[in-house]
């Protein structure tokens, strides 16, 4: 499944990315969010030397229906709010991608992890610019368990070969010793490996995109 890190710049007017911005050294974290049609709620916990300004400025923006502090210490706030423009959230929605809370804004900037079929990622990015919602993409890898790519047998003698040393340089274990170690048959331990190591390195290289093998293999 693949997975992107994006960065989100909030558009000017937008309240939460301006109050972002008036407050640069304030931390926004999002824990929590739900969007209608005309509004969206949302759980943020602020933390910043000014929070109680931030706050104020907060409760008099116009974008900003309802608040209630729900938490406060010296330096961090934890709200409840319902505000009219939910901006970040439509594109979310229409994609039918799952957002990952919390994420943190920091200066008008949000840092997005996103994990989703490719066909969806490439919606929301669609979403995202109709919207007009500048964005910056990362990073962008497929998450695979250790349990979908190898059987546990698989996975067990890869595990077992990497705490004998048997791909340290020079090697540390022969595999005749891993295979005695193991109570495998030379053989069958051989195979196991060379099946191991190959969904491994096919896994690698389908990773990497064409321009950058084309780059590093001219």
């Amino acid at each position: 499944m693949p997975q992107a890190n994006l960065t989100i710049t909030i558009p000017n007017g937008i309240w939460i990315g301006d109050i972002s911005r008036g407050h640069p050294n304030a931390s926004v974290r999002i824990l929590a969010a739900l969007t209608g049609e005309d509004s969206g709620v949302g759980l943020a916990e602020i933390t910043a030397s000014d929070v109680m300004d931030i706050v104020t400025d907060v409760q008099t923006s116009d974008s900003v229906t309802e608040l209630e502090i729900l938490q406060r210490s010296e330096n961090t706030v934890l709200l409840q709010f319902e505000t009219t423009m939910p901006l970040l959230l439509f594109p979310v929605q229409d994609s039918g991608v799952p957002l990952e809370m919390p994420f943190t804004i920091n200066d008008g900037q949000a840092e997005w992890e996103i994990t989703a079929p490719q066909h969806r990622l490439s919606e929301l990015g669609t979403q995202l610019r109709e919207f007009g919602i500048p964005f910056t993409v990362n990073e962008v890898h497929h998450r695979i368990e250790p349990e979908q790519l190898l059987t546990a047998r698989q996975l067990s003698l890869v595990h077992t070969a990497v705490e004998h040393g048997y791909y340290d340089t020079p090697r540390q274990c022969s595999l005749t010793e891993l295979a005695e170690d193991i109570g495998l048959a030379k053989s069958t331990c051989s195979e196991t490996l060379h099946r191991a190591e190959e969904k491994i390195t096919k896994q690698f290289l389908e990773n990497i995109d064409e321009a950058t093998i084309e780059s590093v293999c001219p």
